[in-house]
């Protein structure tokens, strides 16, 4: 089978030859650009700084070389700029705060706070690195304010109305895909992150609050950006069409690491129809599957997520209560392909021995594989300072017990691994 196959075949729920591998397919499936410089180095692939193409979470771009060393099946079509208003061009050498050579994108620049903190931008910073740290936060992101109300709804309405995706954005993401889909072989996943989803207003607790009184609103602000994304999702098709096989569609959480943000009858009554619009437009005009992440912990939400239309759902978070992978196979695993859940971000592949990465890997496959259903990658992006040997170890492990042929020495490696 040749990559793309592989994918598709996984997301038909059927069988392939073995199972689909992903790393940096798209900005939830990815690498940290100081872990991608040690594993690099690990492997003695060729000596260039890594180039930083999403500085708000600090990701490095998987090349070439890396994609056939671990036989990768996924290659992202991202946009030209995904956080923090950055375009990835005119590519700068950079001093990451751990010392780490990179290329930042030519806009980048900080101020450096009496204390170390990295500020963006200079001058007026609404994101911060804090000294020492591995990423920026959005600065009063969880901020709570008593008096906070939310704009008129007219001024979302205005801002939206016929709002398109830049004509520039288009030709950028159809000069990635068309020499992709001809020079290679690989599924194509189309980051569609900013011109898509559902809009949101003001901090992460302010958020909350109205949802809890004035769903109305919240109802009406969704509507109005549904218009704007499946306007979006017409021009996405038209530039791109076939050469694309998987499209993310948004980056929203819906849990925490013990439930849900909210209850099921809520993401119901709020949530779903939204959602579903978006899927099912996808599903009725194009040849693409849907893919949607989110964090934590949704086991009362994955049965919406599937009838709105989903097709894949990452991370897959397993460590989050109700989460349990043998679970999520056999309640869900015919109707939704789990793309991610391969092993622990949290704890075994930064903190295990390579043996104990191995033997996780093993058992994902094992419980997740068959019929279909499953394409392999870690629970959300590999962390900094994750040991290069055992992201070897995990991919190796992917490959190796991955294959129809496996499934005994499989079976055996668990086995060995619970003795």
């Amino acid at each position: 089978m040749t990559s793309r196959e592989r994918v598709l075949a996984a997301l038909n729920h059927e069988e392939p030859d073995r199972v689909p591998l992903d790393l940096g397919g798209s900005f939830v499936t990815g690498i940290a650009a100081t872990s991608l410089h040690h594993l690099r180095k690990h492997l003695g692939l060729a000596d260039r700084p890594v180039k930083v193409y999403d500085a708000y979470q600090m990701l490095g771009e998987v090349e070439m070389d890396l994609v056939e060393r671990f036989r990768l099946d996924c290659l992202p079509v991202e946009p030209p700029s995904l956080t923090m208003g950055l375009r990835n061009e005119n590519w700068k050498p950079w001093r990451l705060m751990d010392g780490t050579e990179v290329l930042m994108p030519g806009q980048f620049q900080v101020e450096v706070a009496p204390n170390g903190d990295w500020l963006f931008p200079p001058g007026s910073p609404a994101c911060r690195m804090p000294k020492d740290g591995f990423y920026f936060d959005t600065i009063g992101y969880a901020d709570f304010h008593l008096d906070w109300e939310p704009p008129p709804l007219e001024q979302f309405r205005q801002a939206f109305a016929g709002r398109t995706i830049p004509d520039e954005d288009l030709e950028f993401l159809r000069n990635r895909a068309e020499p992709l889909r001809q020079h290679t072989d690989k599924a194509l996943i189309l980051g569609a992150w900013p011109y898509l989803g559902l809009a949101y207003t003001g901090s992460l607790t302010d958020w909350w609050a109205l949802l809890g009184r004035d769903p109305g609103y919240v109802k009406e602000l969704f509507a109005i950006s549904t218009e704007w994304s499946l306007r979006s999702l017409a021009q996405l098709w038209d530039a791109l069409g076939e050469s694309i096989d998987v499209i993310a569609m948004s980056g929203l959480d819906f849990g925490t690491q013990r439930s849900e943000w909210f209850s099921p009858e809520v993401f119901a009554e709020v949530y779903f129809p939204y959602l579903r619009e978006q899927f099912q437009w996808v599903r009725t005009h194009t040849t693409w599957k849907t893919f949607e992440h989110s964090c934590g912990s949704i086991p009362n939400l994955i049965p919406y997520l599937i009838e709105a239309g989903l097709d894949a759902l990452n991370p897959v978070q397993t460590s989050a209560a109700g989460m349990d992978p043998l679970w999520l196979k056999q309640t869900f695993g015919d109707r939704l392909t789990f793309w991610g859940g391969g092993v622990e971000t949290q704890s075994t592949l930064p903190f295990g021995m390579p043996e104990q990465v191995r033997a996780e890997v093993a058992e994902r496959i094992r419980v997740f594989a068959p019929g279909g259903g499953f394409v392999f990658c870690p629970i959300h992006n590999i962390q900094p300072n994750t040991p290069p040997a055992n992201i070897e170890a995990a991919y190796a492990a992917a490959l190796e017990y991955g294959h129809r042929s496996g499934e005994a020495s499989c079976r055996g490696a668990i086995h060995g691994a619970r003795a």
